[in-house]
Formats: structure tokens, sequence, C-alpha cells
């Protein structure tokens, strides 16, 4: 197999470069730069190929410069450009229109569009203030929500990402995310782990710390992203549905990672039979352009004129793009999310069992973490493991991404073939088989 000799001397002038006028905060993992990409393959400005795994953090939905999205955004360029939320626009309408269509809400529901995911939970949590006249909020550990102010103070992923920055958010709580993998509450008899954790938040939180009725939402990814690609227990979705009703609080879905069809279904939550009262989703909505968007119920985002608003929310291009990737997506990629996703996650559990390193295969569709331990028994994670599995992929023309703590997260456009799928497993197999040695 090819091994290329990364990075490329034009990849290191421009590393050179952006070290002196970019903020160092960006995380780039290994010496990847994009000249350009079509359908699921990049090429580095040095003329490597590369398989894409990561479609850009599962924003590439629709592949690289699908052509119907760019000719969609080329023609809506021509028209004009942008013109505020302030005024009226088809585009914008259009797509309200098309998400309370495939909304996983009951009943009728109103979107207010953002430029970013992190923005669309920011959106979230003022409405779920607003709606309620509650303060606080409960989130999970392994939760990412983004990094402005209030989505930082409910993500729990890493400590790093909050360091320097407290204060944040007065009444945010977090309980543990119930995966399965790794559990830390004591279950009783017969009971899924998932109603352990619902049990654990009205029996201890509520009880000892914080009362239910001062309690707004509840914020949570239906599987979790950089937490490590968890999928819950399948009893957690319904308990919390349960006890949300029970309390009269608002139950939030962080759709951002899992949503737009990445799991087979529009949404994430959809494959636990739930339905949220908000939903937030970005990443794959636009297949790459900037666009987010805090979903609500009718009767819940009825907040007055004026209350709530930003200068590029629904913004022409950003519409138009989503409104084309929706159709696509409809049309071919949400079933090949479900079908080739399978497949892959078969072909990975494959792999688990020809290496111990790996010791969970988990995820629906093309949503899917691969954990890696120094030991099955103990479940040691091998952050080292997965590292060197990531830079010998790509080394080999394979781009991948970790999470968690040794989790790599398989994430390709939902439009990748079976064959594509075979190509970048192939890699990532001789890149475990390396790193074993």
């Amino acid at each position: 197999m090819k091994v290329m000799n990364l990075p490329g001397p034009k990849t290191k002038a421009m590393i050179e470069r952006d070290a002196r006028v970019i903020s160092p905060s960006y995380p780039r993992d290994y010496p990847f730069a994009m000249d350009h990409g079509k359908g699921s393959y990049l090429w580095d400005v040095d003329g490597n190929q590369f398989l894409d795994f990561m479609a850009g953090i599962a924003v590439n939905s629709t592949g690289h410069s699908h052509p119907e999205v760019v000719k969609a955004i080329q023609d809506q360029v021509e028209k004009f450009l942008h013109i505020s939320s302030d005024f009226y626009h088809e585009t914008m309408v259009s797509l309200g229109e098309k998400l309370s269509e495939i909304s996983p809400i009951d009943g009728e529901s109103v979107s207010f569009l953002t430029n970013s995911g992190t923005e669309a939970v920011e959106t979230a949590l003022k409405l779920a203030r607003y709606k309620t006249g509650r303060a606080n909020f409960i989130g999970f550990t392994g939760a990412f929500h983004g990094r402005t102010m209030g989505s930082i103070t409910m993500t729990a992923s890493k400590s790093h990402y909050k360091k320097g920055f407290h204060p944040l958010l007065n009444g945010v709580f977090h309980a543990p995310f119930p995966n399965p993998y790794r559990p830390i509450l004591e279950r009783k008899f017969g009971e899924d782990y998932g109603e352990t954790v619902v049990r654990y938040i009205e029996d201890q939180l509520f009880h000892h710390i914080l009362p239910a009725d001062e309690v707004a939402g509840v914020l949570v990814e239906p599987i979790q992203g950089e937490g490590g690609y968890v999928v819950p227990s399948a009893g957690f979705f319904p308990a919390l549905r349960k006890m949300c009703d029970k309390y009269g609080i608002l139950l939030i879905a962080d759709e951002v990672q899992s949503g737009m069809g990445r799991t087979g279904k529009w949404w994430a939550i959809e494959n636990f039979g739930v339905k949220p009262d908000i939903f937030t989703t970005a990443k794959g909505i636009a297949s790459g352009v900037p666009l987010g968007a805090c979903v609500a119920k009718k009767d819940i985002m009825d907040w007055k004129r004026g209350v709530h608003g930003n200068t590029y929310g629904g913004n022409p291009i950003s519409c138009t793009a989503a409104l084309k990737t929706i159709e696509l997506i409809e049309r071919e990629y949400l079933k090949n999310a479900e079908v080739t996703g399978q497949y892959t996650i078969d072909r990975l559990k494959e792999l688990q069992q020809k290496y111990p390193s790996i010791g969970d295969v988990r995820g629906i569709g093309f949503m899917i973490g691969v954990e890696f331990v120094s030991d099955r028994e103990s479940k040691e994670a091998d952050a080292d493991f997965r590292d060197r599995v990531v830079n010998l992929a790509f080394e080999r023309g394979l781009l991948l991404l970790g999470c968690a703590k040794s989790v790599i997260r398989i994430a390709p456009p939902l439009s990748m073939t079976r064959a594509e799928v075979d190509e970048g497993l192939e890699i990532f197999e001789e890149a475990i088989r390396l790193a074993s040695k």
C-alpha cells in the first residue's frame, strides 16, 4: 500500500503562513491542506489524493462540491447575496416549510435560522428560559454543544474547553450519559441502564440539589458526538421523555451532528421513538455552507418581535444550499446512509474480531464510533494507539478524526458508496495492523 511523504512542500509553506496570522486555538490534528474535493475524495495542495471518512466533521453530507448544490448556489448568487432577517425572501420561507415537514416534533413547528450549531443551541437555551420562566438546565457528561458561553457551559466532553473561561452560565447541572460500554451507575435488577440514569436525575439531582420545578430544559444529544459517538441504552429516551412530561421540563434534542439523515433517519432521536419539544440542527444541513436552526413547537416558539434575532440568519445562499441538500438526502442519501452505514458497521465488527485493540464498535447509519483499548477486560482507553491509527491512515490516504479518549469517528459523506467504504476500510485495517506492531 502506497505511503505518501507528508506533508508536502506546499503544505509545509501553508502551515508556516497559517502560524503567523491564524489563531493557534484551532485543533489541527495532522498536516492536511486542502486544495479541492469531489464526492468522497479530497486533494491537498501538493496533489495528493485522500478518501474522506469524516466529511468535515459530519458536515459535507452530500459529498464535496456536489454539482446540484453548486448549481443551486450559483443561481442564487446571481439574484442576491444578502437582505438580512429584517425582511422576507423565498428561500428562507421554503426552508422553514421543509424543516417543519421533516421535523420530529409532534404537531406544528417553527424555525429560527442561525449561522452555526452553537448559535442554534444558544437560541434553544434562551427560548427554554423565556417560555418556562425557569432558569436551570440539565446536561450530560460527554456532551458537546458548542463553544460560545451558554453552549460551552452545557458541554462536558473535555475540561480544557472551559479552562480560563469561568464564570460560565449559572444553573447548569450534569448527569452521566447512559454509555452502555462504560456504565458508572449501579443498576437495579432488570433495569435498563438508560432508566438508571433518569432515576439518578430524579433521586439524586432533584432530591438533593435541584428542584425539578425550577428546571427549564434537558439538553441532550440523541447520539453523542465529541463524547465518543455513543449510542445510549434503549430505555433512556422513553424514560427521559416521561420525566420531562412529569415535571413540565422541555426536552431539547441537539441534532447538530446526529441529524440530517446521518443515522438513516432524518433525526437520530427518531431511532428511539421519542419526540422532542425543541431540536437544533446545523453541520450537515447545507453541505458545508454555514447554517443552523433551532426548531420548536409552535406554541413554544411564540416569543415577541425583537426578543431574539440575528443579521445573517436565513441567508439566501445558505438556505438555497440547504434546500438542495435536503432534496438530495431525501431522494438518495437517506436510504444509502441506512444501508451502506450498516454494511460499514458489520465490516468494522469483523475487524473487531481480528484485532484485540478494538474494544467497541457502535453506531447507527453513518454515525459510527470505533473505540480502542489496551485491554478488553479492563477497557482501558488507549489514546496513543488511536492516534497512531489516525496518522498511519493519513499517510496512506484516508482522513479520520478522533473523539473522546480513544475513539475514531467514522462519519463520511452520506453519498459514500460501498466500494468507497471497502477502499477506506482496507487502509483502516492496514493502519490498525501497523499500529499493533
